[in-house]
Order: C-alpha cells, then structure tokens, then sequence
C-alpha cells in the first residue's frame, strides 16, 4: 500500500511563492502518474497538475503558467512549484498517483490578499 506524506505548506502573501513535496512510501512510485490536488473550502477536490512516468506535465487553466509539477524517483518525491500565488489558490493541496489510491493528510495553504 502507497502511503503519501504532503509538505511545504503555509501562509504566504498574494504574489508569493511555495514549493511543495510529497513523499510517497513504496518504490513503485516511478511506475504511476502522479498528480496534485487541491480542495478549497466548500468546493471539490480538483486536480491541478499531473506529471507522467515519462516527464510530460499537463496543467488545469487556473494555474497553467504559475504552477510547475516535478518528480524524483530516485527520491520516491513528487514537487509543486507555485508562483505568483492568488487567495484563490487557498486550499489543502494533496498527492496522489493514477489510478488513486488512499490520500495523504495534504498540506495547507493560505494566501493573503
């Protein structure tokens, strides 16, 4: 079972940036698509950027431009880069591979207009 350990949130100021991590416990890591999901209050879980086995990276409009999905399989470690940060980016964000499996416990974050 692929267990996930979500980091790297906080508050930071509109405009700010965060990188985020999420470590997933087994070595078959490298062989999924893995995506980040956000759940702002109220609202759906949503995906908001995905990186396949081979590198290439698909993003939703929202963050396409802002946001950049990485991995290390080497570290069993997939990576959000968030720039130029919105309040409407305040969400818990969580990883997760594809097909899903159980979620993490995510990662907050909060941005301050």
């Amino acid at each position: 079972q692929v267990q996930l350990v979500e980091s790297g949130g906080g508050l930071v100021q509109a405009g700010g940036s965060l990188r985020l991590s999420c470590a997933a416990s087994s070595s078959i890591f490298s062989f999924y698509t893995m995506g980040w999901y956000r759940q702002a209050p109220g609202k759906q879980r949503e995906l908001v950027a995905r990186i396949t086995t081979g590198h290439s990276t698909n993003y939703a409009d929202s963050v396409k431009g802002r946001f950049t999905i990485s991995r290390d399989n080497a570290k069993n470690t997939v990576y959000l880069q968030m720039n130029s940060l919105k309040p409407e980016d305040t969400a818990v964000y969580y990883c997760n591979r594809l097909p899903l499996t159980d979620w993490g416990q995510g990662t907050q974050v909060t941005v301050s207009s």
